[in-house]
């Protein structure tokens, strides 16, 4: 059965026009006669969108009852049975009611997607999981319903719905998003134009990001080779000199005049050791191109230039930065440079920026190792100097009247078989020592013109001359032999660096991996198979590039990981000496592969064990500290139904004040389980606004015993950025708890007092306190420590209060009280724009 198509309308903000532009959609769809349902569509009580929803057929919900409430989500099982060609599912990140069949609404959506039912579905930009810290930022609302990134980057489509500030602004005005009781509210906090123009802005790029992923994708399946200058890809050349960290702040600088511009370091190893490196540089300048934004990439090629020029079109560059050359006046006669190279072949796609820097002209700082790939030019140039060089000798030595000797001679032709050897290896100076040995018997030992020898002392010259020939031949050309493994051991051990260096930098994303050996390599494709065992077909674990193999033997390379793994590569065929770092590659793959299970599995072991605990101490808490508030109720309506005994007034209302008594109890006690449940889930969502300390805390001592506690909570406080039900209900429960601890006849002292920013709200009681090993424990759930009464509770207050806390992003820890007891300090954030308002008289009493 084939997948279903996700289409997904993604907008910066509340009100954009999602959901309408989705059930337009819709409209348009039925109209071509597709079969369209709605699965889930929340109009808010938005009168235009209630309006279009008219005419779609929609499929009954579900009905849930949580908390004594009845909700109602998406009734997945009937979606399936219905099984329309195309549902709508409005909010994707939506949190689904505890009972539901699926925790988040997106799992639902993946069912009816499996299904082979088409989805079309709307998320706002702050509900992207990688975005909530930067949203939470710019807004001050933490979001708790998010949606996973790469659920939304798996959409086959993705519209973005914009909308100008200033007009959803008015759209809200006009009453169109809100009711108009609550648009002033959120026209002056969530809603204010910055707010907007961030989150517009955010969403832009995201969808840039997006569609830059479908550009590359259709390139490299049409083979795309040019550059199209869609946005300003930046390619930083890198040599591992220290002239590196210039070039990448000069690119960075360029990135920044074009919005959305991006920045690539690459790094060209060759292969035959031409290189003058240093790793801790290059450590260094990879961590700067990561601290601007930028990537970092390791490549191998023997021709600098090309696999420069190569690696730019392949990102769909527009401009190479490189600096000016390092080398001397004198060195340019062995060749233009790489960055003369690199302007000429660049083309008219691409610009090319010649940087100065301070090492420019100062020569390389290590020496340049000879290579073994000679070249066609160097190997022509040593046939020349071994056959013609020798020829041009004989003939001007023949011609002119010097007579050196025949040792003199010797040592002349033996120059040019040396030069031959340096320059074209082996082959050409063994000729040129048999050529030259002819040479010099036929024009320099007598008899004169003829191929014999009369002198036997000229024989045994001319015939040492062709064994030190040969000798220094065979010399030159091992050391060459030597220094190409030498290199070669040098490019693989630089590679294999840098893949340590990336364990050890602890990055463990699969798909990074394998774009790095795609890159590494040259490669179209490269994909992690594995299998269950010989008979099961191969799955890919993960893959990148256009066009992934789905078994080994379609791939132009591949690399068995034990006997039911491999590493597949698509693009060209590798030498053999390129498997054994290919080798360590496919290894950490698997490596990483297996980490990333482990790190999964030890995340569900956790989530089991944690909940495993937390409902050992709640059966606990049930069977012990639920049932003992129970067991009063019962006893005390037992008595007053007995006929037996005549009871006094005063006596019945004892009893009645016992039933009250346990009955507030119990309601205290399953109020914390059920929050600690909320905190559990995470369904807990503040509404977080300004509000005064001296109007919630007084709030919060009322269930606590009179003359318990002093008040002392100044007026001129600032205002603080809190729920303020959460803030009530968590300050009532660090009270409670303190009065519990506290000896008798001891109020408990209660402060606040604004330092910078934040202000912060003392607890302090002078009970036994808690030592320091345990004070982080307490705030753990069903954890009782200290001098503890029996029947003191089951533990949860504590928990709940930090968990509240630490919603509305404050914090709650403790410390000892100076002269013995406990003192939690409760940290708040002031909200923007409030101070206090200078000293002031302290709104101080006796809690009654």
């Amino acid at each position: 059965m084939a997948r279903g198509r996700l289409r997904i309308y993604l907008g910066a903000a509340p009100g954009v026009g999602k959901t309408y532009a989705m059930l337009s959609e819709a409209h348009r769809r039925v109209e071509r006669g597709t079969d369209c349902v709605v699965g889930f569509v929340e109009h808010h009580d938005r009168p235009r969108t209630e309006g279009i929803l008219h005419g779609l057929e929609q499929v009954p919900r579900a009905e849930l009852e949580y908390r004594d409430a009845v909700f109602t989500e998406m009734d997945v099982d009937a979606v399936l049975a219905r099984r329309p060609a195309v549902a709508l599912v409005d909010e994707l990140a939506h949190t689904n009611v505890p009972g539901s069949r699926n925790t988040k609404r997106w799992q639902d959506v993946e069912e009816l997607l499996a299904a082979g039912i088409d989805v079309i579905s709307t998320v706002n930009i702050q509900h992207l999981e990688s975005l909530g810290d930067v949203v939470g930022s710019i807004t001050g609302v933490l979001q708790r319903e998010t949606v996973p990134d790469d659920v939304v980057r798996r959409a086959d489509q993705i519209e973005l719905v914009d909308m100008s500030p200033q007009a959803l602004r008015r759209r809200m005005a006009h009453g169109n998003v809100y009711k108009p009781d609550k648009v002033d509210a959120a026209l002056s906090d969530y809603f204010r134009p910055g707010n907007l123009t961030a989150l517009r802005e955010l969403a832009l790029l995201w969808v840039a990001d997006r569609v830059d992923e479908y550009l590359q994708q259709y390139r490299g399946e049409h083979d795309i080779r040019s550059t199209w200058q869609a946005r300003e890809r930046i390619v930083v050349g890198l040599t591992g000199g220290p002239e590196g960290r210039t070039l990448i702040r000069r690119a960075a600088r360029l990135a920044e005049k074009g919005a959305g511009g991006v920045v690539l370091a690459v790094y060209i190893a060759r292969s035959d050791g031409l290189t003058a490196a240093s790793p801790k540089e290059l450590a260094v300048q990879r961590t700067l191109v990561e601290h601007l934004g930028g990537t970092f990439h390791h490549v191998v090629g023997d021709d600098v230039p090309s696999a420069l020029l190569e690696f730019a079109r392949g990102v769909n560059a527009t401009q190479i930065v490189l600096g000016s050359s390092r080398r001397k006046t004198w060195q340019y006669v062995l060749g233009p440079g790489v960055g003369a190279t690199v302007t000429r072949e660049s083309g008219p796609d691409l610009d090319v920026h010649i940087v100065t820097h301070e090492e420019a002209a100062k020569g390389r700082g290590l020496p340049v190792a000879r290579g073994a790939r000679l070249g066609r030019a160097r190997i022509v140039a040593g046939w020349l100097a071994g056959v013609a060089g020798p020829a041009v000798l004989a003939l001007l030595l023949t011609h002119t009247d010097a007579d050196l000797g025949l040792a003199n001679d010797m040592l002349l032709f033996l120059s040019l078989t040396v030069t031959a050897a340096l320059l074209g290896g082996l082959l050409p100076a063994l000729a040129s020592a048999a050529f030259g040995s002819l040479l010099l018997n036929y024009f320099f030992a007598p008899p004169l013109h003829r191929f014999t020898i009369s002198d036997p002392k000229n024989i045994v010259a001319i015939a040492v001359f062709f064994g030190v020939a040969v000798a220094v031949a065979s010399v030159v050309d091992l050391a060459a032999r030597r220094t190409q493994q030498a290199a070669r051991l040098r490019a693989e051990s630089e590679i294999l660096s840098f893949l340590a260096g990336s364990v050890l930098r602890g990055e463990t994303a699969l798909d990074a991996l394998l774009e790095r050996v795609r890159e590494t390599f040259g490669m179209e494709s490269v994909a992690l198979l594995e299998r269950l065992s010989d008979v099961d077909p191969w799955t890919r674990a993960g893959s990148v590039g256009p066009r992934p193999v789905g078994r080994p033997e379609d791939a132009d390379v591949d690399i068995p990981v034990g006997e039911n793994m491999a590493l597949a590569l698509s693009g060209r065929v590798l030498p053999a000496e390129d498997r054994r770092v290919l080798g360590a590659f496919a290894a950490q793959a698997a490596v990483v592969l297996e980490r990333q299970r482990l790190v999964h599995r030890a995340e569900e072991g956790r989530k089991l064990a944690e909940g495993n605990r937390i409902r050992t101490a709640l059966l606990a808490a049930v069977s012990h500290d639920l049932r003992t508030p129970l067991a009063g109720i019962k006893a005390a309506v037992t008595s007053l139904r007995s006929d037996d005994v005549e009871w006094s007034e005063d006596d019945r209302a004892e009893l009645l004040e016992g039933i009250e008594a346990g009955a507030d109890r119990l309601d205290h006690l399953v109020g914390n389980l059920l929050d600690m449940s909320r905190l559990q889930t995470g369904t807990v969502t503040p509404l977080i606004r300004g509000i005064d300390l001296d109007e919630v805390v007084p709030m919060a001592l009322v269930g606590v015993p009179e003359g318990s506690v002093e008040l002392d909570i100044p007026e001129t406080l600032p205002m603080v950025r809190m729920d303020k039900g959460l803030l009530e209900r968590a300050v009532a429960n660090i009270v409670e708890n303190a009065v519990k601890y506290s000896p008798d006849g001891t109020p408990v002292a209660v402060s606040a007092s604004a330092h910078g920013g934040r202000v912060e709200v003392r607890v302090v009681d002078r009970g036994r306190g808690v030592p320091d090993d345990a004070k982080d424990r307490i705030f753990e759930p069903f954890q009782r420590y200290g001098d503890a009464p029996r029947g003191a509770g089951v533990g949860l207050g504590l928990a709940v209060a930090r968990g509240f806390v630490e919603a509305m992003d404050g914090t709650l820890s403790a410390e000892d009280t100076p002269g013995g007891g406990l003192t939690m300090v409760l940290t708040l954030q002031t909200a923007p724009g409030t101070a206090a308002a200078g000293t002031g008289t302290p709104a101080t009493r006796v809690a009654g």
